[in-house]
């Protein structure tokens, strides 16, 4: 008789993150938009950059890899059982990101974001606070914006277009930036709201049954789509309107042109919301950005 032995050898536990696990923790793909957005400001106020290449760049560093990574980091850690479930290969819960160091990165990189956000003035310094109180508002419990469809993506908007362009405009003219400025910066957080309802098409059916009342969700796909398309498009015929109305007619039509290809790709996208949401996402949405840069060049000489 023989006897077989075997030998069951398990992975020891991690007690430090993964390095490469932090990095996708931290999601670089979504560091563009308000990295884009504070250059957009920078380049709004009108001041010329020589002189002011430090704040430029520790003002894109901070709300890209920083503020938007830290709200990365903090709404996978509030995220992490619905995770569990849904995703259960992301950082946190497959546990290449062990025990709390989900938690504990976010909050180290909060404390962080307010150093870095002090080398920026006042100005700067007072919308780091506000950019990392919105990206714990949220996500986490008990007020968890996210789980509202409108208020969750209107926060996305405006932390991700209006408070970066704001705080760009504001660092680099040392002071609070023209009433044309902050306008379009709010129009454009705003238009980004239809931005973040169509990225949450891609997950639909987990929302659905976690109860997260993203607008897909509570409208249907079909629905959501068309009012994602109608608050896109709003706020740039807005901002067509005031280019004319301050003389810059040139822009104005380049805004428009983008704006009725924007139109064209949405009537594509409407043909099958779900499917085409992620092609609009690099279509529409990138003309939409494109545009933000135009008007910031256009308004740049305004006061």
């Amino acid at each position: 008789m023989s006897v077989t032995t075997d030998l069951n050898t398990s992975e020891t536990p991690r007690t430090l993150p993964e390095p490469r696990a932090v990095l996708t923790l931290l999601k670089p793909i979504t560091w563009f938009p308000p990295m884009w957005a504070y250059l957009c400001g920078a380049v709004s106020a009108g001041v010329a950059p020589s002189g002011h290449w430090l704040v430029l760049g520790l003002g894109v560093v901070l709300a890209g890899p920083v503020v938007c990574g830290m709200s990365q980091a903090a709404n996978d850690w509030c995220d992490r059982h619905v995770d569990a479930i849904n995703e259960p290969n992301r950082p946190i819960p497959s546990g290449r990101i062990p025990g709390r160091w989900g938690l504990w990165i976010a909050l180290i990189m909060s404390v962080f974001a307010a150093l870095l956000g002090l080398a920026l003035g006042p100005w700067g310094f007072g919308a780091t606070l506000v950019a990392i109180a919105a990206a714990w508002a949220y996500s986490v419990e008990p007020i968890r914006l996210k789980r509202s469809g409108w208020w969750g993506p209107g926060l996305v908007g405006l932390s991700y277009e209006s408070l970066p362009w704001f705080t760009g405009a504001a660092v680099l003219s040392a002071g609070a930036p023209s009433l044309p400025v902050i306008i379009v910066a709010l129009l454009y957080g705003i238009g980004a709201h239809g931005i973040m309802t169509l990225n949450d098409f891609k997950a639909l059916e987990g929302d659905r049954q976690m109860g997260v009342n993203s607008l897909p969700v509570t409208m249907g796909p079909e629905r959501a789509a068309k009012l994602a398309c109608v608050v896109m498009a709003v706020p740039q015929a807005v901002v067509i309107g005031l280019l004319i109305y301050w003389s810059l007619p040139f822009y104005a039509l380049a805004i428009g042109v983008s704006l009725a290809l924007q139109l064209a790709a949405m009537r594509v996208m409407l043909r099958d919301p779900k499917g085409k949401a992620p092609w609009y996402n690099g279509t529409g949405v990138t003309l939409y950005v494109l545009g933000m840069m135009v008007t910031a060049v256009a308004i740049r000489g305004l006061t």
